[in-house]
């Protein structure tokens, strides 16, 4: 009972909010997981996100869970939202923010992709001429993928 009250009150605050809460309350650092997903025709995988209020079209991801390595993260994260399996996964990139890492990985989708979480609102395959509107951050991503 107490948890499902907790779970309300967390996703009626901000998003920026949650952030910030879960960043003061760690000891050390979070981390978290990116990746630029592709399918056979080249299109980038773009999942529109319930929680983020500023650019809801975003790259899959998601936090580590204790002990996890970085590679089990996102094949787990994608498989949970949008139940997809994935080969070819690289590491792209490291990135510190602060008390967070973040760890960008490519990789090519395997299966027909649905939305398999409460976080996802919807998602789409797109060119990379034809990108919803993101994040900054999450478009670097991309061109450094690119290039």
């Amino acid at each position: 009972m107490i948890r499902k009250i907790a779970e309300k009150i967390w996703w009626v605050m901000p998003y920026y909010f949650r952030i910030k809460v879960v960043r003061v309350l760690q000891q050390k650092f979070t981390a978290s997981v990116v990746g630029i997903i592709t399918n056979d025709k080249d299109e980038v995988l773009i999942l529109d996100h319930y929680f983020r209020p500023k650019f809801c079209w975003g790259l899959p991801g998601g936090f580590l869970e204790p002990f996890e390595a970085p590679e089990t993260g996102i094949k787990r994260e994608l498989k949970e939202e949008i139940d997809i399996d994935l080969r070819d996964v690289k590491l792209l990139r490291v990135r510190s923010t602060g008390k967070h890492l973040e760890i960008i990985f490519s990789a090519q989708g395997i299966g027909e992709a649905k939305v398999t979480s409460g976080e996802i609102r919807g998602f789409g395959w797109f060119s990379l001429d034809q990108l919803p509107e993101m994040s900054k951050t999450q478009m670097r991503f991309l061109d450094e993928f690119i290039d």
